[in-house]
């Protein structure tokens, strides 16, 4: 296992590490349980507070309309079911580039999410247009499989093109403790990926405590991870204010002891404009502004991409479109 994870990621990003950089964390399982476990506990009522407080903030007009257009910008539009078809993605990856046709000021989206073998297709679907295509890989949503088939599952996605990989993480394995195991699939998911960046995909919602979720957000990103993402969307609890607060903190508090910027991703869950705004703000009064770009923060989401197309025009006309004026994905 490596001794110097975080300065390896640190090269990678072309930062430079602070004196109190994380070197020597992972140099064994010992070292990596005796880290995770020493980081200060979720205090459970303080987070949910301070999520729910920034969540009352409101912005209006020119803020409200700069926030919309953000947003479509980080939107991962996804599809991500077992009757997807070539014309369903291709469909998709036109309204990635141009999301509302009747209003070509409408920013693209961040990417198009799909599985491996629609990687081709969506390529083909955004070429030039500066969208990426991010896959879903490591036997996506489960997580259950030998790590020689989940690595086969990256380099086939990679190989028709993927710029962004999103991997899950073993969480049985991470439940039960062997957080080594979990380290080294990440560090041998983020090799195979070779350019692509890497979302390291935690499912806070089987993590059970938040305490679980700070452990995992530092063990991703001490493994290599470009972003840490909440879910997959296949489970009941998936993104909420709380748990993407605490993984905002864990991204501030790693640069600020690594210089070393990681993305975050809340996935599943997230439907309305109202919604987005709140992750925003969370975003803006936790990580800072830094992050409020789409290539350190993402929604994954498909159902918002209308709702936010829909206050937009609203904004433009003064007059509620409803759904008939958006595609239907």
């Amino acid at each position: 296992m490596p001794t110097t994870a975080t300065s390896a990621a640190t090269e990678r990003a072309g930062g430079t590490p602070s004196a109190h950089a994380l070197t020597d964390v992972a140099a064994s399982d010992s070292t990596l349980r005796r880290f995770l476990h020493g980081l200060p506990g979720v205090d459970t009522v303080g987070l949910e507070a301070r999520a729910a407080s920034l969540g009352t903030r409101s912005i209006k007009t020119t803020a409200k309309a700069y926030a919309i257009d953000l947003a479509i910008s980080m939107v991962d539009l996804t599809t991500l079911e077992g009757a997807d078809t070539p014309g369903k993605v291709r469909a998709l990856g036109v309204k990635a580039v141009h999301p509302d046709p009747t209003d070509r000021t409408a920013p693209t989206t961040a990417a198009v999410c799909v599985y491996p073998d629609m990687v081709t297709t969506a390529k083909e679907a955004v070429a030039g247009s500066g969208v990426k295509v991010a896959s879903v890989a490591t036997a996506f949503p489960a997580g259950r499989a030998a790590l020689d088939v989940k690595l086969a599952d990256v380099r086939d996605a990679v190989a028709a093109g993927a710029d962004e990989i999103d991997m899950v993480i073993d969480r049985g394995a991470f439940l039960a403790g062997h957080y080594a195991k979990v380290y080294d699939e990440i560090v041998a998911v983020k090799e195979a990926s070779g350019a692509a960046r890497l979302k390291v995909i935690f499912e806070t919602g089987e993590l059970s405590t938040y305490d679980n979720i700070r452990r995992a957000s530092w063990l991703g990103m001490l493994a290599g991870a470009d972003f840490i993402k909440t879910s997959t969307g296949k489970v009941a609890v998936n993104a909420t204010p709380a748990n993407t607060l605490l993984m905002l903190e864990a991204v501030r508090d790693f640069r600020a002891q690594t210089g070393v910027q990681v993305g975050v991703k809340p996935a599943g869950g997230i439907r309305t404009t109202k919604d987005a705004v709140k992750f925003l703000v969370l975003v803006k009064e936790t990580a800072g502004e830094d992050w409020l770009d789409n290539h350190w923060f993402r929604f994954g989401a498909s159902s918002l991409l209308n709702d936010l197309l829909m206050q937009r025009q609203k904004l433009a006309t003064g007059r509620y479109s409803g759904p008939d004026y958006v595609t239907v994905d």
